[in-house]
C-alpha cells in the first residue's frame, strides 16, 4: 500500500499462515491471528503497508527443534499484540459485542485446534491484558462467530456446531 512497486492486492505482508480475522467493531481496525511454526502463534493488528516479520522474526522454532529466525523484534517490522508458546493452533476469531455475555463484551475469542478450547483475550484498547482458557475438550475449534441473535456459535470437529448459552 502506497509503494509504487507493490501489487495493489497486497494490504500487508510478513505473515506466515493466517487462520482468523475479525474487525474490532469499536475501532474498525482489523485483527488477525496466524500459526507460527513450533511456538510463535500470533495475534496482530493489521495495518496497510506494514511488515509483520515472517520469516525473519518469530517466537517459534522449526518443527525439527532448530532455530531459524533472526530474533523477535526489528525496527520497521510490527510485533504481535500477543503470541502463544507453545502453539495453540489458533482458528476462528470473533469480537464479543453481545449483551448476552456482559463479562466478555468488548473482548476477543480465539479458537484452538491443538487444545480443543476457546481462549478469551481480555483487551484494553489494542493491548491484551490476559488470556483465559474456556470450554476445554469442546473439540478442535474450526470456526466461531457471534451471530445476529447475539449468541456465539462454535464449529468443531467433534459434535458439529455448539451455541454458547450463558448460565446466569
Amino acid at each position: 500500500v502506497g509503494q509504487d512497486d507493490a501489487l495493489p492486492a497486497v494490504w500487508s505482508y510478513g505473515h506466515r499462515n493466517q487462520q482468523g480475522m475479525a474487525m474490532n467493531p469499536a475501532t474498525g481496525i482489523m485483527w488477525a491471528h496466524e500459526h507460527g511454526p513450533r511456538g510463535g502463534d500470533e495475534v496482530n493488528i493489521i495495518q496497510p503497508g506494514k511488515n509483520y516479520g515472517w520469516p525473519i522474526l518469530s517466537f517459534g522454532i522449526n518443527y525439527s527443534g532448530t532455530s531459524f529466525a533472526e530474533g523477535t523484534y526489528r525496527e520497521g517490522m510490527e510485533p504481535p499484540v500477543t503470541y502463544w508458546d507453545p502453539s495453540i493452533a489458533p482458528s476462528g476469531m470473533t469480537f464479543v459485542t453481545s449483551d448476552r455475555y456482559p463479562e466478555w463484551n468488548g473482548h476477543l475469542l480465539v479458537g484452538s485446534l491443538k487444545f480443543a478450547q476457546l481462549q478469551l483475550l481480555e483487551l484494553d484498547g489494542d493491548k491484551v491484558l490476559s488470556r483465559t482458557e474456556l470450554f476445554g475438550g469442546i473439540g478442535r475449534v474450526r470456526s466461531l462467530k457471534e451471530a445476529p441473535d447475539g449468541y456465539i456459535y462454535v464449529g468443531t470437529t467433534r459434535g458439529g456446531i455448539h451455541r454458547i448459552v450463558p448460565t446466569d
